[in-house]
């Protein structure tokens, strides 16, 4: 299999894993995209670093050729997944103390106000 090839079943195998087999919807969530706009940024100046000083090079038949800021496509492919597979598994299985096996239910309206 090539880079590309994973790369390129990656993001689908992710998007799947979230909102069908783990059913947490990381993506769903507008604070991931925004996170997600963060980690990107820096994942580019990373990338950009590591690839435009030729520290880490690709050969040009292993990847598609298309770069944005120095950064081959798959490298922000494999990133994509990477961070939504991590969240959406540290949700499954539940953040300390908070629980396991599901996604967080969302508050309904009043939850948390005791009646007196």
């Amino acid at each position: 299999m090539t880079y590309t090839t994973a790369a390129l079943l990656a993001v689908p195998a992710t998007v799947l894993l979230d909102l069908v087999v783990l059913r947490t919807r990381v993506l769903a969530q507008q604070a991931f995209w925004i996170a997600y706009a963060i980690i990107l940024g820096f994942q580019l100046m990373t990338n950009g670093v590591l690839t435009g000083w030729q520290v880490v090079t690709y050969d040009p038949a292993a990847v598609l050729g298309t770069r944005f800021v120095f950064a081959p496509v798959e490298d922000l492919l494999f990133g994509f997944a990477l961070v939504v597979q991590t969240l959406s598994w540290w949700t499954f299985w539940g953040a300390p103390g908070r629980g396991t096996g599901r996604a967080p239910e969302r508050p309904t309206a009043g939850a948390g106000r005791r009646d007196r």
